[in-house]
């Protein structure tokens, strides 16, 4: 199955690449951006570091995407995106979120990825309502995936029960 839907730690997970739902700095955080450089150790931040900023403090512009090794987890790689602070949804945050989802999976297109677990990009501390970013997730996804020539597998990785059951409505089987 393409699609899978899983209630798990996305840090422990063996893809070619686990996304981070990281802010602009790139530099850690709380949430799965901390879990994530806590679980990868000194190296993904040293790796982040180095990454150009493209203005004073950020290397990462919310509705893009970065890679970089992913040091001691054991996925190959990391995508970091930085999704859209929830301002009440008349601030385009719908298409900076689906942005997020777009770079990420064309980052795992260019870099050949195959299997990618993606968390729920702004539904934490961020405060996106997370029955609408759901949706908007597997919209994306689906349509990378129905564009893609070769076969890829993409894990929804949930913290919790709420969050698996909201995306489990939407992908039948997930």
């Amino acid at each position: 199955m393409p699609i899978e839907v899983l209630q798990t730690d996305i840090t422990t997970l063996d893809v070619d690449a686990i996304v981070n739902a990281a802010n602009e700095a790139l530099l850690g955080g709380g949430g799965v951006d901390g879990a994530i450089h806590r679980a990868a150790g000194p190296g993904l931040l040293e790796e982040c570091r180095a990454l150009p900023q493209v203005r004073p403090g950020v290397r990462c512009p919310t509705g893009d995407a970065r890679i970089t090794g992913a040091h001691r987890l054991p996925a190959r790689h990391v995508i970091h995106t930085v999704g859209p602070v929830w301002r009440g949804g008349s601030s385009g945050e719908a298409a900076l979120l689906a942005s997020c989802y777009r770079e990420s999976l064309r980052l795992a297109d260019e870099h050949g990825l195959a299997s990618i677990a993606l968390p729920a990009i702004s539904c934490g501390v961020y405060g996106y309502p997370p029955e609408l970013a759901v949706q908007v997730a597997v919209r994306e996804v689906r349509h990378w995936l129905d564009a893609r020539e070769v076969d890829a597998r993409v894990i929804f990785a949930c913290f919790g029960p709420e969050m698996a059951g909201l995306y489990r409505q939407f992908v039948p089987g997930g």
